[in-house]
């Protein structure tokens, strides 16, 4: 099948709108808009309120222009605040792994292939660490280069700071279970090493979408595990979709209650929920009086 599509004007796209049903009582409003956020974005978030196996795309409830802008910008709202939570996070994270592992195995640790599980990922993710670290513009990299011949890579602290969170979950994921590896596992409130790298997965993949600036409010993504036997205080799980956002906010504000005990993202987040346009918390996951447990208390 050929796509035969032609691109249309903002004029054009309004009325393609208004014929399927979307109020737009301002439209020179809804054009500026269209101007700065495209069409074909803005269509994710009529998406759920349209029937969609009819290809003229109808709405099916009364909905206004400006309350599918509201969901725009509460996505937006969102996307930052889980942006920042996931900063602390990863920064968390490189830290544990990077203390742990230089105290027991050596400056260039990472660099040993008899720490690992598998070979040829190993060599793989070597290889693309080094291409980062010769992209890499920090000072601290440059002053290593120049000072030192050997080892060519440098050390752990140097090296897995200015690699990715993907990439650094790889190489964590990879790395044979031991002493070590349980002991980060432990620090974050988990006792299963498989249960750390799932959320660390998990946590790079939701990292990533808010870096690209990409929808979270009801997408659905990779399930994440939930504690059987939390060390610390954690939701009731039995009612909780694995694969919408919030689950993975739970697994947010449970680490940043270990790493960063005085910070306001429960604050923020359910002041940003209290606000949620369209009533649209069914759509994130939210189970009904989530506010109530012990853990958002």
């Amino acid at each position: 099948m050929k796509y035969k599509k032609t691109a249309i004007s903002i004029s054009e796209q309004i009325e393609r709108l208004k014929q399927r049903g979307l109020n737009i009582e301002d439209e020179d409003k809804a054009s500026h808009y269209l101007g700065n956020i495209s069409y074909y974005r803005l269509r994710a978030y009529t998406y759920p309120f349209q029937n969609n196996k009819d290809s003229n795309h109808p709405f099916i409830k009364e909905i206004s222009f400006e309350e599918i802008i509201s969901l725009y910008v509460f996505d937006r709202k969102l996307r930052l605040l889980l942006f920042n939570a996931l900063e602390k996070l990863e920064i968390a994270f490189r830290t544990q792994i990077i203390y742990h592992y230089s105290l027991k195995y050596g400056a260039h640790w990472h660099l040993n292939p008899k720490l690992y599980t598998n070979h040829d990922d190993f060599t793989r993710h070597m290889t693309s660490l080094e291409k980062e670290i010769n992209i890499s513009k920090e000072t601290f990299i440059k002053h290593y280069k120049k000072t030192y011949v050997e080892p060519i890579q440098p050390p752990a602290w140097m090296s897995l700071e200015v690699s990715s969170l993907g990439l650094l979950s790889q190489i964590f994921t990879n790395l044979k279970n031991n002493e070590c590896k349980t002991e980060i596992t432990y620090y974050f409130g988990l006792k299963k090493v498989g249960l750390l790298e799932n959320w660390l997965r998990c946590l790079r993949l939701l990292r990533n979408i808010c870096a690209h600036h990409g929808r979270v409010w009801n997408r659905r993504m990779t399930k994440i595990g939930f504690p059987r036997k939390p060390l610390n205080n954690f939701i009731p799980t039995t009612h909780v979709l694995p694969y919408k956002i919030y689950a993975y906010t739970c697994a947010i504000q449970y680490i940043l209650n270990i790493i960063s005990p005085g910070h306001s993202f429960k604050e923020r987040y359910i002041e940003l929920m209290d606000n949620c346009p369209l009533a649209q918390e069914k759509e994130m996951g939210f189970p009904k009086y989530w506010k109530d447990t012990t853990f958002w208390r």
